[in-house]
């Protein structure tokens, strides 16, 4: 599906095969943004993981990668969405499925900002969504990451939890410590 509104230069579609290499490059000027690092490129191997990863999105049924594109500067941002289904963790009378939106990824080149291409790429996300059946939308960003929940709470976003992260080797060795005590 192709959006481009009246008045708008640049044109929101669905991401192709093609467009896999710049994405790639627009999620790791994401995770350094979020880390506040310098410029960096990524290691071929992760480069190539990742568009395999991608690779498998754009034929999934429940996954949508979208793209910003501008006549003759190319793409200039990004979003990704998958649906996935859960049961119900409390108790219920009868079975209940819930369906959420996880916006895995959103990004738009700097100097491209307040064009209306974010809300643009959120407005699909959304409505895809909502063709899955999934009327609960959930995300993540770094608590770092002040620009991303000041635009998120705009939009109705609330923290609902603590999503905690660790490496499975340092689990593996704090439990191991446990034994020993």
């Amino acid at each position: 599906m192709v959006k481009k509104p009246r008045g708008k230069k640049y044109l929101i579609r669905d991401a192709t095969e093609e467009d896999l290499p710049v994405m790639v490059d627009f999620l790791a000027k994401l995770a350094l943004h979020v880390a506040n690092a310098a410029p960096q490129n990524l290691k071929p191997d992760e480069s190539r993981r990742l568009v395999t990863v991608m690779r498998s999105s754009l034929t999934a049924p429940d996954k949508l990668l979208v793209v910003a594109e501008v006549p003759g500067a190319g793409l200039v941002g990004m979003g990704y969405i998958y649906v996935m289904s859960s049961q119900g963790i409390w108790e219920q009378t009868s079975h209940v499925e819930f369906r959420s939106g996880f916006i895995d990824d959103v990004w738009v080149e700097p100097e491209f900002r307040k064009l209306g291409i974010f809300p643009d790429l959120l407005r699909r996300l959304v409505a895809f969504a909502e063709s899955r059946h999934a009327y609960e939308l959930v995300l993540e960003y770094s608590a770092s990451n002040k620009e991303a929940k000041a635009a998120w709470t705009r939009l109705g976003f609330k923290t609902v939890g603590v999503r905690a992260a660790a490496f499975t080797s340092a689990v593996q060795e704090a439990l191991a410590n446990r034994r020993q005590e």
